[in-house]
């Protein structure tokens, strides 16, 4: 049980360490993620916040 718990803290804390979407860092990791692995979601933030340069807003 200990294992499972320690597993799921550890997946939290790397999940949090992300950038926001549509941040700089974020349309830079797009950037050199192969285009074949991106979701139809990743495709439309990337054309709405990369290439239309919409940033995101920061109360969300």
């Amino acid at each position: 049980m200990k294992k499972i718990l320690l597993a799921l803290v550890a997946g939290l804390f790397i999940v949090g360490c992300q950038p926001k979407v549509g941040s700089d860092e974020w349309c830079a990791s797009m950037k050199e993620k192969p285009k074949a692995d991106w979701s139809a979601s990743e495709a439309a933030d990337y054309a709405e916040h990369c290439v239309l340069d919409q940033k995101p807003d920061d109360d969300e």
